[in-house]
């Protein structure tokens, strides 16, 4: 059987910092980088602010910042936002409040690739996004 979303956002990952293995975007060869871990990227999510949005690459900034490093993985960092969004819809579905789910609608919105591949799909996105009054 497949692990649930909440499963992956609970297992415990190999995350720290490392040098960058090449220069790719706006990461430079040799910067050091964090490899968060989902559970990190879930806990900065929830300290994000009601009515406060951050794109992802203010989001990688600020990780990197917060645990020492330079930059922050754009690989892994996709693979668990998608894995904090999917986990608080598992909750939501179970009957958690939506006050207590990580608010992942205040770093996705409509033009970030990670929301279209979402199992439930965008509208909830939007839907929240509007519901704090950020931009779609």
């Amino acid at each position: 059987m497949a692990k649930s979303w909440n499963d992956r956002l609970n297992t415990p990952g190999i995350n720290g910092i490392k040098p960058t293995p090449r220069t790719v975007g706006d990461i430079v060869e040799g910067q050091p980088m964090l490899v968060p871990t989902a559970r990190q990227v879930d806990d900065f999510i929830r300290s994000i602010p009601k009515g406060v949005d951050m794109d992802v690459r203010a989001l990688r900034t600020a990780l990197a910042i917060e645990h020492g490093a330079e930059v922050t993985c754009p690989v892994t960092i996709g693979y668990h936002l998608r894995t904090v969004a999917e986990a608080a819809n598992e909750d939501l579905e179970r009957g958690m409040p939506l006050s207590d789910i990580a608010p992942f609608w205040r770093v996705l919105d409509a033009k970030t690739p990670t929301t279209g591949k979402l199992s439930f799909g965008a509208a909830f996105v939007a839907a929240q996004r509007k519901r704090e009054e950020l931009e779609p």
